[in-house]
């Protein structure tokens, strides 16, 4: 698969401290999880001024988990979130998790090297952070998927307790 390149006119950045604004309405325009922003974590791609795409790493005790990544709708279907999300795929410094919703953007993840891993698997500080997702997947029928990338830092084993 070819890497996408940046439009011109779009910077890849870490985020500052005055971009949490942005951030936390693309993450909210997407419904996702709002209460574990952090900029610090969080890669942004502006385009004129404005943020456009984010992405975070967050840091757990033995692992990471790629999170909060969103396009902006208008600047979907650009390539931009495959640019971030291989970003922080190689600037992931410990092994590297996700949690996804539904068949098509665990595809879209595969895409990226990630495979599915049952939740036995999971080093235990993800398994706290995932405990509503698990009862969710379970109880509910949610298509909630866990997610593990081979091309990060140690392998799988080493993250488990």
């Amino acid at each position: 698969m070819q890497k996408p390149l940046l439009p011109k006119d779009c910077q890849l950045r870490p985020a500052l401290a005055t971009d949490i604004g942005p951030i936390r309405r693309l993450v909210w325009s997407a419904r996702l999880d709002p209460t574990q922003i952090r900029w610090s974590q969080f890669w942004v791609i502006e385009q004129e001024q404005t943020i456009v795409a984010c992405g975070q790493l967050r840091v757990f005790p033995g692992a990471q988990e790629l999170g909060s990544l969103v396009v902006k709708s208008t600047h979907r279907r650009q390539g931009l979130g495959t640019i971030l999300a291989k970003h922080l795929i190689q600037y992931a410094s410990q092994p590297l998790y996700l949690e996804c919703l539904g068949q098509h953007l665990c595809q879209y993840y595969q895409q990226m090297g990630f495979q599915i891993v049952e939740w036995q698997a999971l080093p235990r500080s993800l398994k706290r952070k995932f405990g509503l997702s698990r009862i969710a997947k379970t109880l509910l029928r949610v298509p909630i998927v866990f997610m593990y990338c081979p091309e990060t830092p140690n392998p799988i084993g080493d993250a488990m307790d």
